[in-house]
């Protein structure tokens, strides 16, 4: 097993997540128990027996469909410590389809499927759970997403996560325009046992048609607030999103099972 703290370039900070290295079929109750052991927001599992290679993603309590940085630590580890497997370009086999991560300047660039949200009419439980009235909520594949008009309000934001956990859907995130970059993000998932996660890259494939459209730009600079926070150079291209970030290995293990 190895942690990585991914969408950073300096050590404890980013989003780390861990990533395990399967040469042979391990059963789900396992993987689920050895996510809630290490208890950070994702555990990769990275099954080099099979081709393609296959990724899953678990948080504490459960699996998820989509994990940016864990896919991203997850490709760092295979470049770094398994070249000859995988050559210049990783093709993930994945609960989201097919994922292509390659070598960029600004590390390493996932390309994913992209979520177009669809805005909705707001509802008094988001104002009750933020303390504040977003001007516009949408709804994604998995996340609501919550529109403020700057990244001030991004920042005070305390949400009232026992409420979070009433929301029909994976998480909340909210978003502005930021100061010094495209825009700004958090990101909360009470209900799968991450009150706020520290850098998202799968919200970013909401996140990124959504400002692609307000700003007229297809290329998008993008800081996620969080306490550890993480920066990310977002692309869209038709139906894809590309996140580019970096990533810094914190170490490398082996986890035993008696």
């Amino acid at each position: 097993m190895y942690q990585v703290d991914a969408f950073t370039n300096k050590l404890f900070l980013g989003n780390p997540a861990a990533v395990v290295i399967l040469e042979s079929h391990l059963n789900d109750h396992i993987m689920q128990s050895i996510a809630s052991e290490n208890n950070l927001s994702e555990t990769a599992f990275v099954s080099i027996h099979e081709n393609p290679i296959s990724i899953r993603w678990f948080t504490p309590s459960i699996e998820v469909d989509l994990c940016g940085h864990a896919t991203l630590a997850s490709a760092r580890i295979l470049f770094d410590y398994y070249p000859s497997l995988v050559g210049e370009e990783i093709n993930f086999d994945s609960k989201s389809g097919s994922l292509k991560i390659r070598k960029v300047d600004q590390g390493l660039c996932l390309n994913f499927p992209a979520d177009y949200p669809i805005e909705v009419e707001s509802k008094p439980l988001f104002s009750e759970i933020l303390d504040i009235e977003p001007i516009k909520l949408l709804r994604g594949k998995d996340d609501y997403l919550a529109v403020f008009k700057n990244q001030q309000q991004i920042e005070k934001i305390q949400p009232k996560f026992p409420l979070l956990k009433k929301v029909d859907a994976r998480g909340l995130v909210i978003s502005a325009p930021g100061d010094e970059v495209d825009f700004v993000s958090r990101c909360f998932y009470p209900e799968a046992g991450i009150e706020e996660d520290p850098v998202t890259g799968s919200a970013h494939t909401m996140l990124t048609p959504y400002w692609a459209n307000q700003l007229n730009k297809n290329e998008l600079d993008a800081h996620q607030l969080s306490k550890r926070g993480g920066k990310l150079c977002c692309s869209l291209v038709k139906e894809r999103v590309l996140i580019s970030g970096e990533s810094v290995i914190y170490f490398e293990g082996v986890i035993s099972i008696v």
